[in-house]
């Protein structure tokens, strides 16, 4: 009794949490939630596949929402539209192309350098304020500059 009862208290969980995510006003943030996600030229199955990303985690910008499909930009500014279920809430940022960027203790330009971020590496984030952001990459933690990522926008505050 007690298993059927946790069990549907998950199922609750499951439908709600996406079902909120569905309600956010675009744009907003997301990342891709599975290995594999397929974006197409309109929103439906039928349309053409247009790209099949194999990058769990990355970030993606929702830009317009037609009943459960999402319009999306990748960080190289390609647009697709995907199935709500392929995208997740977690917040996601991937390193700019440039130079190693350095990833510090703490929230400072004078902080010490914890190590370096290559270009095109893809961490989870929280914590963002005042031009920094909280990113872990595998199982290093640290600080990064904004303005080094694509997955936050300037200003945002997020906790």
């Amino acid at each position: 009794m007690f298993a059927r009862g946790l069990f549907s208290a998950f199922l609750i969980l499951a439908v709600a949490v996406p079902a909120a995510a569905q309600e956010k006003k675009p744009p907003y943030w997301a990342s891709i939630a599975s290995g594999q996600a397929m974006t197409r030229t309109g929103p439906a199955k039928n349309y053409p596949g247009i790209w099949l990303y194999q990058r769990h985690d990355l970030p993606v910008r929702v830009i317009k929402k037609y009943e459960n499909w999402r319009l999306i930009q990748d960080p190289d500014g390609t647009q697709g539209w995907m199935l709500v279920t392929l995208l997740s809430d977690r917040r996601t940022a991937i390193v700019k192309q440039g130079e190693p960027r350095p990833v510090r203790v703490q929230p400072s330009e004078g902080a010490k350098v914890h190590y370096l971020a290559e270009q095109g590496v893809v961490g989870r984030i929280d914590k963002c304020r005042s031009g920094w952001c909280r990113i872990e990459i595998g199982k290093r933690d640290g600080y990064i500059r904004t303005t080094d990522v694509w997955g936050i926008s300037q200003n945002e505050v997020l906790d």
